[in-house]
């Protein structure tokens, strides 16, 4: 399996008009159902006049994680095209809001599909698309005198130093790319004296 997933930066907004109906979209990066909830409730506060405030997800690498949201549109017509949007980007840990303010015409269910797909659309051609590997975390206690041997191995592995404790007992958090992680371990586990900690 790739260590690696696509998703965005930085929010981003786009817009799609159709017949008097405005459809604004919001593109924000999250890593949990929890942070989706209160960006969701947030946007129902501050878009309160809007008729419907429509969304979808998806969390985690292997893209398990969703929901689509009509917030009352026909079913169908806004949560699953914002989805869709969402997947055809090869996208994750993102959440699309799409707001919708009714212009007095109908669109009719087609019309709503086109309209949620076009503004999510338009969000997400307006986001930086960056790709983030997975990353393990492993934790090292060592005497300070094996500190060269312990930065050697650091530096060949391309390990990411979190948090350090330096004194005659060390310890150091580190963060791996998941595919390098098992040359990581191993690599310490030469070097006599350093513990692995969970």
């Amino acid at each position: 399996m790739s260590d690696t997933y696509k998703s965005i930066n930085s929010p981003v907004e786009g817009i799609y008009k159709e017949k008097g109906s405005k459809f604004l979209s919001f593109a924000i990066p999250v890593s949990n159902v929890d942070e989706v909830k209160e960006i969701v409730k947030d946007y129902r506060k501050r878009f309160f006049d809007a008729r419907h405030v429509c969304y979808a997800y998806v969390i985690g690498i292997e893209k398990t994680e969703f929901r689509a949201n009509d917030d009352g549109e026909p079913s169908g017509t806004a949560g699953r095209p914002i989805l869709g949007q969402i997947n055809s980007f090869e996208l994750t840990n993102i959440l699309v809001i799409v707001v919708r303010y009714f212009g007095g015409i109908l669109l009719g269910t087609g019309g709503l599909v086109v309209a949620y797909k076009e503004a999510t659309a338009d969000a997400l051609k307006q986001a930086v698309i960056i790709e983030k590997t997975v990353d393990i975390a492993i934790s090292i206690s060592f005497d300070y005198l094996l500190m060269n041997d312990v930065m050697r191995v650091i530096k060949e592995t391309g390990a990411n130093i979190q948090n350090q404790i330096f004194d005659n007992q060390c310890e150091i958090q580190l963060s791996v790319r998941k595919q390098d992680a098992e040359l990581l371990s191993s690599r310490l586990e030469k070097v006599f004296g350093i513990t692995i900690l969970k």
